[in-house]
């Protein structure tokens, strides 16, 4: 008899089928004094940022050029910062600017769609294309090290949630490909890091593990039933419930653990981006705080979503303008490209506070400073009039993983411009003869120093050397 999936008992579903997993024991969660000193002596963090909308590149016959363009004069470790990077220049030993890089599956998108793809290198594309995605770097990362702490990763924007296809408010995405919601609220997120919920919580953990076992019931029968198409929806559903299983059993081994002490006086966690600038260094501290405390070692930041929609863009009333999208196409404006060049200033400016801070940081056990076992990947998935090419891209930190820095890689080579708009045509329609170098070269390199077992990420060709 063919099961009617409306009637199915929702507690009832999925139980008794042999696709549970038998979890692992994280020797790590059973209290935080147990965990391995290697791991406590040497923890290796990965933190990946986004900003929407691209830089400014003007041509270098344009008088923007010398002062307010955001990728640097000359390269390699001879160049020069503009004024639109030189709030970085304080620390242009702990970093690397990168040119020439893009996802080769989304380089003919619009620059609108491109925050969903750019830690994950898919091809989600646009226009009539079926929306898929896949796992993000970050994630990808949380295989080695999720189970090291009490939360496997951090994930907030400004906006918050998922948003929409093409229309990211997260750059995380699962092993599946599905969003991961981002957290924008600042009291929330210190509240999840550092404050002890109510007594409760192990009742509800209990509740939560009885009703997984309850989905499960009906699995191996329902199975039978159904289509290949539907058979492989179930097997996502399932592999989301093995996930959920795994996040419950985590949760109960911490629960008896103490939260660290944190003084949180200094930080105001009621705003919102109707004070931007306190707004931003405040989700800059809370990761901070995050990797700090060892809470997690993973974190991730959209600071804006694309297309000009949402509170994100109201970021850009920091520095006196009214909205942030709308920066990067006036342009041709008079002060156009100084203007713009002013917001991403202001966001390199806070972004360099966040890292100096980093630095300034020793680690408990000598080895370095939080910088040096920090991982930082801070840029956008579009350069000048959305186009998604030659992504503005910095590595900052993992000085204690092999990084370099101090240096310009340009990868443009021959197209320093990266194929900025000549005025003739749709900017993302415009013939570009120099080929961008992979994005996931750059992403394999980062977890293979980050100690995954990894030998490629999404459509990588290589690794880096030069970094």
């Amino acid at each position: 008899m063919k099961l009617n999936m409306n009637r199915i008992d929702r507690r009832r579903f999925l139980r008794g089928t042999g696709l549970a997993l038998a979890l692992p024991m994280f020797g790590s969660l059973a209290a935080p004094a147990a965990r391995g000193a290697a791991a406590r002596a040497n923890p290796k963090r990965l933190g990946c940022f986004y900003f929407p909308d691209g830089v400014p590149m003007p041509l270098a016959e344009d008088p923007a050029y010398k002062d307010w363009a955001w990728f640097p004069h000359r390269n390699g470790d001879d160049f020069t910062f503009t004024k639109c990077m030189q709030p970085l220049d304080p620390l242009r030993d702990e970093l690397t600017i990168l040119s020439g890089f893009s996802h080769p599956k989304s380089r003919n998108s619009h620059g609108h769609n491109n925050a969903d793809q750019f830690l994950t290198g898919a091809a989600t594309g646009g226009g009539d294309m079926e929306y898929a995605n896949t796992i993000s770097l970050d994630q990808e990362y949380v295989k080695v090290v999720g189970d090291q702490t009490r939360f496997a990763s951090l994930v907030m924007s400004t906006d918050g949630g998922t948003g929409t296809a093409r229309g990211a408010h997260t750059i995380s995405f699962d092993r599946n490909g599905r969003a991961i919601p981002a957290e924008h609220r600042p009291k929330q997120i210190f509240d999840m890091l550092f404050v002890k919920s109510d007594g409760d919580s192990a009742r509800r953990l209990a509740l939560s593990r009885s009703a997984l076992d309850d989905m499960l019931v009906d699995a191996r029968s329902l199975r039978k039933t159904l289509s290949s198409a539907d058979q492989q929806n179930l097997d996502e559903y399932l592999d989301s419930v093995r996930q959920a299983e795994i996040k419950v059993e985590k949760a109960k081994r911490w629960i008896n653990a103490p939260l660290p002490k944190i003084d949180g006086d200094h930080l105001n966690l009621e705003l919102t981006t109707d004070e931007p600038r306190e707004y931003l260094q405040t989700m800059f501290e809370l990761i901070y705080l995050a990797f700090k405390t060892d809470s997690t070692r993973v974190a991730t930041y959209q600071i804006g979503r694309e297309n000009g929609v949402g509170r994100s863009d109201h970021l850009a009333r920091a520095v006196g303008f009214n909205l942030a999208h709308s920066l990067s196409h006036e342009t041709k404006n008079p002060g156009g490209w100084k203007n713009f060049a002013i917001y991403c200033q202001f966001l390199n400016e806070e972004y360099g506070r966040f890292i100096g801070k980093l630095k300034q940081t020793p680690e408990p056990a000598g080895t370095g400073t939080m910088l040096d076992n920090t991982l930082l990947l801070f840029g956008s998935a579009s350069s000048a009039f959305h186009l998604s090419r030659n992504y503005p891209l910095i590595l900052a930190g993992g000085k204690q993983m092999g990084f370099k820095h101090g240096q310009y890689i340009d990868h443009a080579g021959s197209n320093p411009q990266g194929g900025a708009w000549d005025g003739g045509q749709e900017p993302w329609q415009k013939k570009v003869t120099h080929e961008d170098t992979p994005l996931s070269n750059l992403f394999a390199t980062m977890l293979q120093r980050l100690g995954s077992p990894t030998q490629s990420f999404a459509d990588s060709t290589g690794t880096i050397e030069n970094i």
